[in-house]
């Protein structure tokens, strides 16, 4: 099991699929998916199932993708929204007191021509192109009255801030523009590359479907083998260390006062698996409460874009899961990725997330023994699956959330 060891190979895959384990047929599939997702199958003759099967498979990847584009652009969509309604709320009040700061200013103007004062300051503050204007050519400041000084000053101050939270609010409105054409975009090729895949699949005969639930049931099995090696790995690795955090009492007694290299192997071994194992109390009680959510949602279909309660996407559940437990994780594979701390697949403990391939576009939560609860894709529903459901080669990593 060395192998759930190793480093990932950059370029060692194609869709989550190890390319030494490709026979020739397989290979010519993999041709195909370096076609375009919307291209017709060849004219030439009807493609066979397995490049059917494969097809259909990078369609759905490509979904989920663009799924994730929409995820985040709908919540960019979201928060610019609410940024330029409050914008333009600030600036209606502004705008408020600006008239209420203009009214004070125009009772000054009514007040001198009633009394036919000689000094028309505030009319001619009025008159002028702007505030600048008025001081410019007049120069009439030191001979306002106290009350008139406070009320220019007032209306320059106020006219300023409102004309700079138009500028502001109109750049947001500019802003909000752009995310929403982002999130159409998205959206469209979500729907497209679904449309394309339901095309493909509503063309097989019974008797296809049924050898390719066939073959989706064997990829399962296998995936359970993986798990159960990963299983007996980290057995094996708890064991050895335990067995390695005994060797200094057994070999050096009388010697607790002495800092042996032995010693210090052991006691690091023991830090770093022992607490791995067993988490601490913490995080434990969080992931059981992230892992009872996720187990409750099992039997829900998978909805692109949806975070429940009655569908999920895959980052929508992982999100939903950890909300639970009261850890706040971004909308995105992409973010959530980023979400905490990275740990090997060995090491992976309860309520860890599971990312899958090299565009990160795929998340599960681990609940033990190499099995995860995710939402897999269109069609499918919430379900509990072995992590090596599309392979080893499939996970990008693994990451701790809290």
């Amino acid at each position: 099991m060395a192998s759930h060891r190793k480093s990932r190979t950059p370029g060692a895959r194609v869709a989550g699929i190890r390319t030494p384990a490709l026979a020739t047929a397989a290979l010519t599939s993999v041709a195909l998916l370096s076609q375009t997702a919307d291209a017709a199958p060849s004219d030439d003759g009807r493609p066979s199932l397995e490049e059917v099967e494969k097809k259909v498979d990078d369609l759905y990847r490509q979904a989920e993708s663009a799924t994730e584009k929409y995820n985040g652009a709908k919540e960019k969509t979201a928060k610019q929204r609410k940024r330029v309604d409050t914008l333009l709320d600030d600036v209606a009040k502004r705008t408020q007191t600006l008239n209420e700061a203009r009214e004070e200013l125009g009772s000054f103007a009514a007040a001198q021509y009633r009394t036919g004062a000689g000094v028309p300051d505030t009319a001619t503050f009025l008159l002028a192109d702007s505030p600048q204007d008025f001081f410019d050519r007049n120069q009439l400041m030191d001979r306002m009255t106290g009350r008139q000084k406070a009320a220019v000053d007032d209306y320059v101050t106020q006219q300023s801030e409102t004309m700079e939270k138009r500028q502001e609010a109109a750049e947001s409105l500019a802003t909000l523009t752009e995310s929403q054409d982002d999130l159409k975009t998205a959206k469209a090729t979500v729907q497209r590359k679904l449309g394309a895949a339901r095309e493909l699949m509503s063309k097989l005969t019974a008797e296809e479907k049924a050898r390719l639930a066939a073959a989706e049931e064997k990829k399962r099995e296998e995936a359970a083998r993986e798990a159960a090696e990963l299983v007996r790995q980290q057995e094996a690795e708890r064991q050895a260390a335990e067995e390695e955090a005994r060797q200094p009492e057994s070999g050096s007694a009388g010697a607790s006062g002495t800092s042996e290299p032995s010693g210090s192997s052991g006691s690091s071994g023991s830090t770093s698996t022992a607490p791995s194992a067993s988490t601490d109390s913490s995080y434990a009680a969080k992931a059981e409460k992230a892992l009872a959510f996720a187990r409750a949602q099992i039997g829900k279909p998978y909805v692109w874009g949806a975070t429940g309660p009655g569908s999920y996407d895959c980052s929508g559940l992982t999100q939903g899961a950890w909300r639970a437990a009261g850890v706040s994780l971004p909308r995105t594979t992409y973010d959530q990725v980023e979400a905490g701390t990275t740990v090997a697949v060995s090491q992976a403990q309860p309520g860890d997330l599971v990312f899958f391939y090299d565009d990160i576009t795929h998340v599960g939560v681990y609940v033990g023994n190499g099995m995860m609860i995710h939402a897999p894709k269109p069609g499918t529903y919430v379900r509990e699956e072995s992590i090596f459901y599309d392979g080893e080669s499939s996970i990008h990593s693994v990451v701790r959330p809290a």
